[in-house]
């Protein structure tokens, strides 16, 4: 049996990640494609209480303890529920993955990248996406969209412009290594656009 495809959405907070995952999981399942669709932190009890600690805009979290619970939360997922679908020949959505730590951490938080690289190469077995989407977009503009929800934001939203300016650098860094794995699509744009480029991005791999 062939391994399934994992496919990974990224971009800041703000990016519209969660409403491309919910209308491209629809999209690709009115294809016929079987794909489980999961988020970060989360899909497994132990992530989700991870989740919990590190959204909390009342804890105070260091950097190296912010990574290596998000490297924790990762770690479970990947043996309890990611790895047994992907053998089994299943695709998978997920929101986020890896190159968010090395976008938030590495990047903006100053740890390194190679250094967040390597705590994650433990926490995943080498695990790596066939695709990721990479939703582009000026920190502004994503958070004006944050507002426009109005919704509270948890410990990582309150964050300020610079740092989520180190963030998006982070990510399109990322994208300009690997850019067979990672494609950049326009957030700016309105959804259906956003969901078209994905598809597109994704059609070499069926």
């Amino acid at each position: 049996m062939a391994r399934g495809r994992l496919i990974t959405i990224e971009g800041i907070d703000g990016a519209g990640k969660t409403t491309l995952a919910l209308s491209l999981h629809a999209a690709l399942a009115e294809r016929g494609v079987d794909i489980r669709l999961l988020r970060e932190p989360g899909g497994v009890e132990l992530a989700e209480r991870i989740r919990s600690l590190v959204t909390d805009p009342s804890l105070s979290v260091g950097a190296p303890a912010e990574a290596l619970l998000y490297a924790a939360a990762r770690a479970q997922l990947v043996q309890e529920l990611l790895a047994p679908q992907l053998e089994a020949g299943n695709w998978v959505l997920l929101d986020r993955f890896v190159d968010s730590s090395l976008a938030y951490q590495g990047a903006a938080r100053g740890l390194g990248v190679e250094r967040i690289a390597a705590v994650n190469e433990l926490a995943t077995g080498g695990l790596k996406a066939d695709r990721t989407l990479l939703l582009d977009i000026d920190p502004i503009s994503a958070r004006a969209r944050q507002h426009e929800r109005a919704l509270v934001p948890d410990r990582l939203e309150r964050e300020d412009r610079e740092f989520f300016d180190s963030v998006a650098e982070g990510y399109r860094e990322i994208a300009r290594r690997e850019p067979e794995r990672v494609r950049v699509i326009d957030a700016a744009q309105g959804a259906d656009l956003v969901l078209a480029e994905a598809l597109e991005a994704l059609a070499d791999l069926f």
